[in-house]
């Protein structure tokens, strides 16, 4: 399975279920990220993410082109200008799209701002998961590890 996330920067929501993919896909599964533009990688998407045990610090931002669309199954939007802005898709490749609020925008306290990167967080891991599992790409041992018990 080859997924690509994709969002306006490229900086917080796509780098986030880049990392959660990466981290709960069975050996063998392609995930990336990129951006209609390239913002760099938000340092808050980066330390919500390692608080959860997922270290995406060393992601960079990258910029969509048309040739990343050569060897895809999947492209996943996370933002609604991602989606009306994305490059027209083969339609070979399953397109789908996940309306999430960007973190980057709250406003507010330094503790407000970290609790809405972490809600994010959590919205986009159990979004990535359910792909996962949808797509029979799941590891069971990572998830399990990686998934807080409800």
């Amino acid at each position: 399975m080859k997924i690509l996330f994709l969002c306006t920067g490229n900086a917080c929501r796509s780098q986030m279920a880049e990392g959660w993919a990466r981290a709960m896909a069975k050996p063998g599964a392609v995930i990336r990220s990129a951006g209609i533009e390239a913002h760099g990688l938000n340092p808050r998407a980066a330390q919500a993410m390692l608080e959860a045990g997922v270290d995406i610090s060393t992601q960079t931002s990258k910029v969509i082109n048309a040739c990343d669309f050569d060897a895809l199954d999947l492209v996943v939007t996370v933002c609604g200008h991602a989606d009306e802005h994305c490059p027209v898709v083969p339609a070979r490749i399953r397109k789908i799209h996940w309306p999430l609020l960007d973190p980057a925008s709250a406003e507010g306290l330094t503790a407000d701002i970290e609790t809405v990167f972490r809600a994010s967080r959590n919205d986009i891991r159990d979004r990535v998961q359910a792909l996962l599992i949808e797509y029979d790409c799941l590891n069971p041992a990572a998830a399990e590890r990686l998934i807080p018990k409800r």
